[in-house]
């Protein structure tokens, strides 16, 4: 029998929860020794997890693929927004006449797909 992990915002709660009971126990202590520092420094920890467990719910929540699918026109390895004038700027000519060679094979066959 496997014993499911717990997603993030369990962890979240785990972690809120206690950076709470150690900051309550290191206020009604009171103590001000290497004691009170490692209570202090614990919930600091916990808080920061707490924190970044939250990040991550939000994160799971608000899931995107990851490479969003192009629409016709777009180039497909991944040269979104570089056009040819582009990279004649930056001085590429073999990038720059692999684009020009992509750009004529494209418009050569969608001339022939459409008419």
């Amino acid at each position: 029998m496997r014993i499911p992990r717990p997603d993030a915002r369990a962890k979240a709660v785990l972690a809120a929860l206690t950076a709470v009971s150690l900051l309550v126990t290191l206020i009604v202590w009171g103590r001000q020794d290497l004691v009170g520092v490692t209570l202090a420094l614990l919930c600091v920890l916990s808080t920061m997890i707490a924190a970044v467990s939250v990040a991550a719910a939000r994160q799971e929540d608000g899931t995107e693929p990851a490479v969003t699918p192009g629409g016709p026109g777009q180039p497909v390895g991944g040269l979104y927004g570089v056009d040819a004038d582009t990279l004649e700027s930056l001085d590429h000519r073999e990038a720059v006449r692999a684009m020009r060679e992509r750009h004529r094979g494209r418009g050569g066959s969608a001339a022939r797909e459409g008419g």
